[in-house]
């Protein structure tokens, strides 16, 4: 919100060149806010896609957390006014390739019971095919969002 004060002081003191500084650092701060979103998101996505991977079953309640992390990165990543996204695929796939390590050793805490560290669990699961599916799991859910703005 102080940016907001010192962005109306520079236009009404009509340093233009500030102001302008000053939108990007804005937009920077905008980004970063929700490249950190969607990580917390894909985090939760692939501890799921782990522990079901690593049990060989499913819950609902995974199901359905799966369901709300993929649709939280969509909400957070799409541009409503001007349409796309915030970051492309290629983005997308850093973020969930920096995610899978804590979502691994969250879920060796949560799958079988606790019995199994990261590294352990992280031999029963297939870390390329789990983030390659949540990438799909994502864009999958972008073309069915913008069909549904149409």
């Amino acid at each position: 919100m102080e940016e907001l004060f010192e962005l109306r002081r520079y236009i009404e003191q009509q340093r233009y060149q500030d102001a302008l500084t000053l939108i990007t650092e804005m937009e920077e701060m905008s980004r970063e806010d929700k490249i950190n979103k969607i990580y917390n998101f894909a985090e939760v996505l692939l501890l799921h896609l782990i522990k079901q991977a690593a049990e060989n079953r499913t819950t609902r309640s995974w199901e359905l957390s799966i369901k709300n992390a993929v649709r939280q990165i969509v909400r957070i990543n799409s541009r409503r006014k001007s349409g796309g996204t915030y970051l492309d695929a290629k983005e997308l796939q850093e973020i969930i390739t920096d995610a899978y390590q804590p979502a691994l050793e969250r879920a060796a805490l949560e799958a079988f019971e606790g019995r199994y560290d990261d590294h352990e669990l992280g031999t029963m699961v297939d870390r390329a095919a789990l983030e390659q599916k949540a990438l799909l799991l994502i864009e999958a859910s972008q073309v069915e969002d913008v069909k549904r703005e149409e």
